[in-house]
């Protein structure tokens, strides 16, 4: 491949994206470099490996380097190359999955008895209150309109958006995902939302407000005017899943909820229409926060323990306290060979950036409109 090296990384990634369908998570670079590869012939994953590993050779450590060692890492798993999954995952993301004990997710269960009303089973505890919160389907694409509407306001007060920006919400189904921002650039991002399992109000808030803003279709927005288009940085115009900047982008994203609600909650509980107790909501859904490692054991039993799918969705309803219907859910989407890898970047990243959020003045607006490595959230994680 030939050109700069930013060049060498869209066709390198588009050449990906060929192989995985969904691997790129967005592209709005070039239309003629798209274009071309989309014509030629179809690079062989080992081929891909090769030019990852020239690229390597030629840049100097920081963010653009970073993201070629993920690219490099997944295309060397689609070449054949046998590696451990938390290696693989490391490399993609810079962090390392960490099995969690049962132990803490028998403690965030007894926080949720004392949370959670009526007697008997837990997860049954659980299910009714989040059915009693359920937004009706009809009034699902409303109701997220007046979310996003709420967030866009939050955001508007931290951060400067583009003029233009825009969401355009569509009602999807039979997706391994609940929600995606699809990001189209010229500030535009398609919002797809999953209706094959029913959203409470608390569950529907965090969906608009973790696509939307300020998460996924802000950042993507502020990067593109201050990266793209005023410092010509071409490696932005594209986001492939299995790199950091994922790791990144889903740890604003999955923070975006809490800093809305904080100061907004009444405005976005009043946006869904259905009654909730908020301030009840955010505590179940603290209590539920050490339940994300659920996820990240699961993939672990199936890619380095070789359980039974079967099992593992055993596991996920009875540590999650999943319907098996969102349990299954959930193993279909660690399965799928674009997120084998990636359900770390939802609690990890979270962990991250709240971490440096809290810490770091600015470190929300830093998070947003910079290129900001994993190894400068936290010291000694290895970059």
């Amino acid at each position: 491949m030939s050109g700069t090296a930013a060049e060498r990384y869209l066709r390198l990634g588009l050449q990906l994206g060929r192989h995985v369908d969904g691997i790129v998570d967005s592209y709005f670079g070039p239309p003629e470099l798209a274009e071309a590869v989309g014509a030629g012939p179809l690079a062989s994953p080992r081929e891909l490996v090769a030019e990852a590993e020239s690229l390597l050779d030629e840049l100097q450590d920081g963010w653009f380097r970073d993201q070629i060692v993920g690219v490099r890492t997944f295309a060397g798993v689609l070449a054949g190359e046998t590696i451990a999954y938390a290696d693989e995952v490391e490399q993609c993301y810079g962090v390392r999955p960490v099995r969690t004990d049962e132990s803490v997710f028998s403690a965030a269960h007894e926080a949720l008895d004392r949370l959670l009303p009526g007697d008997g089973a837990l997860s049954d505890r659980y299910e009714s209150w989040r059915m009693a919160g359920v937004v009706p389907a009809d009034v699902v694409e409303g109701a997220l309109a007046g979310v996003m509407d709420v967030g866009r306001g939050w955001a508007t007060a931290h951060v400067r958006l583009p003029g233009g920006e825009a969401v355009v919400l569509e009602l999807v189904r039979d997706k391994p995902w609940l929600g995606y921002c699809h990001y189209r650039g010229d500030f535009r991002s398609d919002i797809s939302v999953n209706v094959d399992l029913p959203h409470s109000a608390y569950e529907l808030i965090q969906l608009g407000l973790h696509e939307t803003y300020p998460g996924h279709h802000t950042e993507r927005c502020l990067k593109e005017q201050l990266l793209v288009r005023e410092r010509g940085l071409l490696e932005e115009t594209i986001v492939l899943l299995p790199t950091a900047q994922s790791l990144i982008a889903e740890g604003i994203a999955m923070l975006a909820p809490e800093l809305v609600l904080e100061d907004e909650g009444a405005a976005a509980v009043a946006a869904v229409g259905v009654d909730l107790d908020l301030e009840q909501a955010r505590a179940i859904a603290r209590a539920r926060e050490a339940l994300e490692g659920v996820f990240v054991n699961a993939a672990l039993l199936l890619y380095e323990a070789g359980e039974d799918p079967d099992e593992v969705r055993r596991y996920v309803e009875r540590w999650a306290l999943a319907t098996p219907e969102r349990a299954g859910h959930a193993v279909r989407f660690i399965q799928d060979p674009t997120s084998r890898s990636y359900v770390l970047t939802y609690s990890a990243g979270h962990a991250l950036c709240r971490a440096y959020v809290a810490r770091e003045a600015g470190g929300l607006r830093r998070l947003l409109t910079e290129q900001v490595r994993v190894g400068e959230l936290v010291p000694n994680i290895r970059s």
